[in-house]
């Protein structure tokens, strides 16, 4: 990576900048208490986190909609955990999570820091897999939004990230070429090797064990961005 080509920044959402994991489990706490559920908030969350990242998969690569994503990613843990409840409720609840969950404001420690940091010297842009409106409330809410020239998302352009047709969007409305645009995240699959896929260069945020790549860069956390500097 020449460091001197590059123009812009492109970074993911979820995972990298805003701590889905630690706002998803303050939201649910809350509708725990709304909806009265009966269930240790800790045992919820250990079948549930893999359980979404499984659905999320499937909607990505295109076996769901976003209407069976939001009702079986918790139908199907409360099955495990042998709870019962209504699809009513179920419906009811997954809805109110997807508005609940912006109103959770954790970022990643260094987010704000490195953003800063980076600005004045790229554009910096968002490309998500995310839904746009609840995107769009988690940027504003956590103060990220001043900080990105365009957001590129899914259900906007019709395809999910490693799709090389949301990247090449991204870089249109961006006005850079792949060489000049870095993409910064923590999907291996969705976030580096789709970057890479179109000629941009790539950085690993949060490698579950560390690869020492030739083709991309790993960080562990924010700050380590400021090697582009």
């Amino acid at each position: 990576m020449n460091k001197s080509t590059i123009k812009a920044l492109y970074f993911d959402l979820d995972h990298t900048l805003w701590d889905f994991e630690e706002n998803s489990a303050q939201a649910f706490k809350t509708l725990f208490k709304q909806y009265e559920i009966g269930l240790k908030l800790d045992a919820f969350l250990e079948v549930y986190v893999p359980n979404n990242t499984a659905y999320w998969r499937l909607y990505r690569e295109g076996k769901i909609d976003k209407e069976k994503l939001r009702y079986e990613r918790l139908k199907t843990v409360f099955d495990r955990l042998h709870y019962q409840t209504s699809d009513a409720l179920i419906y009811d609840m997954a809805d109110a999570y997807i508005q609940t969950l912006p109103e959770y404001n954790s970022l990643f420690p260094g987010a704000i820091a490195i953003l800063d940091a980076l600005k004045p010297h790229f554009a910096l842009h968002m490309i998500t897999n995310g839904f746009k409106d609840v995107q769009h409330f988690k940027m504003k809410n956590s103060g990220l939004l001043p900080y990105f020239e365009t957001v590129t998302d899914s259900s906007s352009v019709g395809k999910k990230k490693p799709d090389p047709e949301i990247f090449n969007h991204a870089l249109k409305v961006g006005g850079v070429s792949p060489e000049q645009a870095v993409m910064i995240g923590d999907s291996l699959e969705a976030d580096v090797q789709g970057a890479l896929n179109v000629g941009m260069h790539a950085v690993h945020f949060m490698p579950l064990k560390r690869k020492n790549p030739i083709h991309y860069k790993e960080i562990e956390q924010l700050d380590e961005l400021t090697f582009l500097l």
